[in-house]
């Protein structure tokens, strides 16, 4: 497979069905990785996620580029970015086929989106990585993306308390 044979389209929230097999990949990809969350991507569908985006498109702006393979109309990549009404902007997801990787196919999307935001006037850019995931921070440190903080999540599913009620 080749670079040239993949076209790039863009979109809005309207092409988020499109994303739905590669998103799947992505949570799966995620749930191997997962160290401590393993249920939230095992909970996490689809649906649930594209409505999530939904509401955030529904509330400031989303696009969504999709990078497909000419010969077998299958999309092979897929960025989801979004504008808030501060002004942030957000590569919400990215993932790229296994089979398509290394072509340049996730520079692409990612240049593509970012340059989006820029046209857009963003105040500041952000993403998320998944716990375990650090392997991605090389690619994203490309575009100036580099970690700032660390969130740390309690699953009360999991730890439940870690206080006697009776002492507050």
């Amino acid at each position: 497979m080749n670079r040239c044979s993949i076209k790039f389209i863009y979109g809005n929230e309207y092409l988020l069905e499109k994303v739905k097999p590669l998103w799947e990949a992505l949570n799966r990809y995620n749930l191997g990785l997962s160290a401590n969350f393993k249920q939230h991507y095992k909970d996490m569908t689809f649906e649930k996620r594209k409505a999530d985006l939904l509401k955030k498109a529904a509330a400031g702006k989303m696009r969504v580029d999709l990078a497909v393979d000419q010969e077998t109309k299958q999309a092979v990549g897929y960025c989801v970015s979004s504008l808030n009404q501060e002004k942030i902007g957000e590569v919400e997801s990215i993932f790229i086929d296994a089979g398509y990787r290394g072509l340049g196919i996730g520079d692409l999307l990612m240049q593509k989106a970012l340059f989006w935001m820029d046209r857009e006037g963003v105040n500041a850019k952000i993403l998320e990585v998944a716990a375990g995931n650090e392997e991605a921070f090389g690619f994203y440190a490309r575009y100036g993306f580099l970690p700032r903080k660390k969130l740390l999540k309690q699953d009360n599913d999991l730890h439940g308390t870690y206080f006697s009620k009776d002492r507050l």
